[in-house]
């Protein structure tokens, strides 16, 4: 349990996944021992070093084709005495392991809904969640269950049926503990934990965390218990406060557990598990606690990520003021140390402050030390009261100027239900009364926000300036519907995107290189290149010559290359199937699919990038013409189960050839009623964007998003149950390209 007073320091760090650790649970065998889950496909089980500190992999566990989210122990039967071990994954599939074999038991593969696998247990009826259920709970009493929703609601399950609902959190439940058999512990997307009783009382409610908690963790025989959120750290709780806080070298903090012995395990987006202990004779040695040291102070703070926001470095104190003692364990201050701004944690137990982080990417605004207001328990620097009509309730907007603007607006408005429409009003009024900056460049532009030199910018207008400091709603300055509205050039998306730039001479230079590398039978002769010479020209230059027949079984020949010389072949194609007699020969009915699998032939994750990347670009423009739009949609479901294999690679121009292909996926799919189609778009889009970091990318996943989400409410409560918003959400503090931040909150205004 914890005890009283106790300080948590490192165990051990544990290496092993490749990705993401989104999931953790204490085994019953072997003794000590934990089971974790990752983005990378795999389960590991781990054991305890003995007499090491440390733990060691017994078994990596694999059986599912995409990434594994969560993870639980089936108490020990006769038949299993040491229990069993079940995965859910992304592939909508549950394995089930024993504890001596990596190979899956059974596959349970019942589920069938993109969005409800998100659900963890898959729990659904026309009676219960609105939207996808994000954490499941039994209860001791015999029969009874408990579920925590994206609807923002719990909900208490006896025999199949809704007992109860538990409302008051006011964003997505993400984690549920049981303390007792009549209470129990939630966290959510709201940054609060709730204890409840199981007749439907809040007993209490907790803060500490400034973003999203994920996950909580009850201490053995005590009501303690330990959290861990997108704020970097994870958060230990005695007799109802928060007593320690512990910053990790990671943004996301996914799952956390307890081990019998009291010990916290925890996992990342960094795919370190990190283990930490109370107990002297389990601490990590001093050499291996001051390494986790270095790590976090070299570990960068992006002001975009929303966590400390913009800062003047010129207005922060120097290193003296680290003199002065901290008042609260975990508190933050900032100082600025050789022009650079660095981030301090004040540890009550040692008496110190321990750097977590330098700060990147400070502009703009101040940090505020002192004059802080409470609010709900949390301190800000600003508590401004909003009216929103004359003769209607108050609202409270509470504001710290390290807080994004826009990303407390939208928090704002989404809490008291008001109008997304007002998301740039209330952001302004924030920037106007607390002298902040606008992000990026706001002088006027318009072009297409794919290509186009120039940029749009929401709300930009020859006539409009900056909003006076009155109440955005009632106030001087108050919002008129005659105002000018930002218009949405970016989604729907109604036409394809295709790659079109190209250089011929070079496409045939290389070619005619290659060809003296093809195998004898497959050489082209001076009349196959001067072919494809005219059908490059003919495809590029004009629509109204048709290619040869000669000439399109050339192309077929071409690019039955190797694969190590067939990258030339592939780019003559990409550019050719955009002509409509050349799209509707590859992609008619009768050769269509065996066309299609011949690309796909070349989206396997130890294939050539370059193959890779032009066969995504040659699907993504087999959209410019109605044949290839029928094919890609008839092939969809195998289409993109294999083009998402490329998540994983390193090259950015693969990640927007993808991005490329969902999009025009998802403008299909706009204009026709495909829900399961819809439903497979919107889990590419976010199995994608929680990898992918090149900003066209995202910029492209965005618009695919906006598209597959507009007009369709069902498809928003998808999204929602994806959890695509706070996926996004660190998108509007872009500022260049500023189509990123435009279409990112035109995407939450529809959240």
């Amino acid at each position: 349990m914890a005890s009283e007073g106790g300080t948590y320091r490192l165990r051990c760090s544990v290496a092993g996944h490749e990705l993401d650790v989104r999931g953790l649970s204490c085994t019953l065998f072997p003794p000590g021992g934990f089971v974790s889950v990752s983005r990378d496909r795999t389960a590991r089980l781990w054991v305890p070093d003995s007499p090491d500190r440390g733990f060691t992999e017994m078994h990596c566990m694999s059986g599912h084709s995409n990434f594994v989210s969560c993870v639980c122990t089936i108490p020990s039967s006769d038949t299993y005495p040491r229990g069993l071990i079940a995965t859910g994954g992304n592939d909508n599939n549950i394995c089930i392991f024993t504890l001596d074999n990596p190979a899956p038991l059974y596959t349970l593969t019942g589920h069938k809904d993109t969005g409800k696998y998100r659900s963890w247990s898959g729990y659904s009826s026309s009676q219960g969640h609105t939207a996808a259920v994000w954490a499941v709970k039994i209860l001791p009493e015999q029969g009874l269950m408990l579920t925590g929703s994206a609807d923002k609601t719990i909900k208490l399950w006896k025999a199949g049926r809704c007992e109860r609902t538990f409302t008051g959190h006011e964003d997505c439940v993400r984690g549920l503990a049981i303390l007792s058999e009549t209470e129990f512990l939630s966290c959510a997307n709201d940054a609060s934990i709730r204890r409840w009783n199981v007749n439907g009382e809040c007993l209490q409610v907790y803060y500490g965390h400034t973003n999203y908690i994920y996950s909580i963790s009850v201490f053995p025989q005590c009501k303690d218990f330990v959290s861990s959120g997108e704020d970097r750290s994870v958060r230990i709780w005695r007799q109802g406060e928060c007593t320690q806080t512990i910053r990790l070298p990671a943004q996301s903090v996914w799952c956390c557990c307890v081990l019998d012995n009291g010990d916290i395990v925890v996992g990342a987006s960094d795919g370190i598990i990190r283990v930490f202990t109370e107990s002297l004779e389990r601490t990590a040695s001093p050499e291996e606690i001051q390494a986790f040291e270095n790590e976090l102070s070299q570990a960068t703070i992006s002001t975009k990520t929303g966590d400390l926001g913009d800062i003047n470095a010129d207005d922060l104190p120097g290193r003296e003021h680290l003199e002065e003692p901290g008042t609260r364990d975990g508190q933050t201050r900032l100082i600025k140390d050789d022009g650079k701004v660095e981030a301090y944690q004040w540890s009550v137990s040692e008496g110190r402050w321990v750097k977590i982080g330098d700060v990147v990417g400070s502009s703009g605004a101040t940090q505020q030390t002192s004059g802080k207001v409470l609010f709900e328990g949390k301190e800000y620097d600003f508590v401004f009261t909003i009216d929103v009509n004359e003769n209607g309730p108050s609202y409270k907007l509470p504001y710290n100027i390290s807080d994004d603007p826009w990303l407390t607006a939208y928090n704002f408005l989404q809490k008291n239900d008001l109008n997304s429409g007002f998301l740039d009003q209330v952001a302004n009024f924030i920037l106007d009364n607390t002298k902040g900056q606008t992000l990026g460049d706001t002088s006027p532009g318009f072009s297409d926000p794919f290509t186009g030199s120039g940029r749009y910018v929401p709300g930009s207008s020859s006539e409009s300036g900056t909003l006076p400091s009155g109440d955005p709603f009632t106030g001087r300055g108050a919002y008129q519907s005659g105002a000018a509205k930002a218009e949405n050039i970016y989604f729907p998306k109604k036409e394809a995107v295709t790659f079109d730039q190209a250089n011929p001479t070079q496409i045939l230079g290389k070619l005619k290189e290659l060809n003296g590398s093809a195998p004898e039978e497959q050489k082209l002769t001076e009349d196959d290149l001067i072919l494809l010479e005219k059908m490059l020209s003919v495809t590029c230059n004009t629509l109204t010559e048709t290619p040869t027949a000669l000439q399109l079984q050339t192309l077929w020949k071409v690019i039955n290359w190797p694969e190590d010389i067939v990258f030339p072949a592939l780019d003559i194609l990409r550019l050719s199937i955009r002509h409509p007699s050349v799209n509707e020969n590859f992609c008619s009915e009768k050769d269509g699919i065996q066309f299609c699998g011949h690309l796909l032939k070349f989206l396997y994750p130890e294939g050539k990038q370059a193959n890779q990347l032009l066969a995504l670009r040659t699907l993504s423009n087999c959209f410019a013409s109605q044949s290839g739009q029928r094919l890609m949609m008839s092939q969809r479901d195998s289409i993109m189960s294999q083009a998402i294999e490329m998540k994983l690679c390193s090259n950015k121009n693969i990640h927007i050839a993808l991005a490329t292909l969902t999009l025009n996926y998802a403008a299909c799919l706009h204009k026709i009623n495909n829900i399961e189609g819809k439903a497979q778009c919107l889990s590419v889009i976010s199995t994608v964007m929680e990898v992918v970091q090149d900003l066209e990318a995202i910029f492209r996943l965005l618009v695919a998003l906006g598209t597959i989400l507009s007009d369709d409410t069902n498809d928003v409560q998808l999204a929602k149950s994806l959890g695509v918003d706070s996926q996004i959400k660190k998108y509007v503090s872009v500022s260049e390209p500023a189509k990123v931040n435009e279409c990112c909150r035109l995407v939450l205004n529809m959240l």
